[in-house]
């Protein structure tokens, strides 16, 4: 508007002073001369931002794409058809109440991130670019819903992110528009199945936690087979055990160990001497 504003003052200001040279006095027929001008000269030069891309019509056919900058068009012959921001567009779309494959109805927010990398496609492959991306996102993001379950939509966002922008993708690169990238942002659940889906959750750990648990004891009850044979074929060994345990019951404790008369026998000078002359023979 202002350039505009602009380009109309300064021709209606020259048109008046070439006419009022030309005729030599100022009269009503050159000013109205120096309007028409200026209405034209506003017709004609246009300019364009840095990220703009305009699509210019002649009698209604493509002619050709122009900007940024400086550019003229001829007044009732060319026709903008369409001005294109070039710029990333952030466009958010959702899904809601959305039947998944298991029949749960969610809530899915989502981003989408494109841009125009064709005018002329832009202009003359869909009627409104901007709307039109939004309703194949939203389609797109309902179609993605629709062919999963709902534990596979709150577990698998990355991948539904990649889904959406392929398919998106798809769609929008007839009308000269790239998707950049796709980002669930929310998934909301029905309370009620939050509940049922965190108690199954729940018990699935613990189901992984018991087999955890059965194959620790498994290992153990084989260690201490194999230790039980080699006690059974030594019987020093199983004494010194013994003793070792003791010894460390006492040292943890710090209290002192009531032993049976029967089981004080393993402990006798003589038997300790008799360890000693074993250990040192093997």
């Amino acid at each position: 508007m202002a350039f505009s504003a602009f380009v109309f003052v300064v021709a209606f200001c020259a048109a008046s002073l070439i006419g009022v040279a030309l005729v030599g006095e100022p009269v009503v027929w050159v000013f109205l001369a120096a309007l028409v001008v200026a209405v034209l000269a506003v017709m004609s030069i246009h300019i364009a931002m840095q990220w703009e891309k305009v699509v210019v019509l002649r009698l209604g056919k493509f002619s050709r794409t122009k900007g940024p900058g400086l550019y003229f068009t001829i007044p009732f012959i060319d026709q903008i058809a369409l001005s294109a921001d070039q710029r990333v567009m952030v466009t958010g779309f959702g899904a809601e109440a959305t039947l998944t494959s298991d029949l749960v109805p969610i809530n899915v927010d989502a981003v989408l991130f494109w841009m125009v990398w064709d005018a002329e496609k832009a202009a003359l492959e869909v009627e409104n670019y901007y709307n039109s991306v939004n309703l194949a996102a939203q389609t797109a993001l309902r179609d993605a819903i629709g062919r999963a379950s709902a534990s596979e939509v709150a577990v698998r966002r990355n991948q539904l992110d990649e889904e959406l922008q392929e398919v998106i993708e798809d769609k929008t690169s007839q009308w000269g528009i790239t998707v950049l990238s796709v980002e669930i942002r929310d998934i909301v659940i029905p309370e009620s199945l939050q509940e049922v889906m965190s108690a199954e959750a729940q018990a699935e750990r613990e189901k992984n936690a018991r087999m955890v648990l059965a194959e620790v004891e498994k290992d153990i009850s084989s260690m201490l087979v194999e230790a039980a044979d080699q006690y059974k074929e030594n019987e020093v060994a199983l004494r010194l055990r013994t003793m070792h345990l003791l010894y460390e019951s006492v040292k943890n404790t710090g209290g002192t160990v009531v032993i049976p008369s029967a089981y004080s026998e393993g402990f006798s000078d003589s038997t300790l001497d008799a360890l000693t002359e074993s250990l040192k023979k093997r």
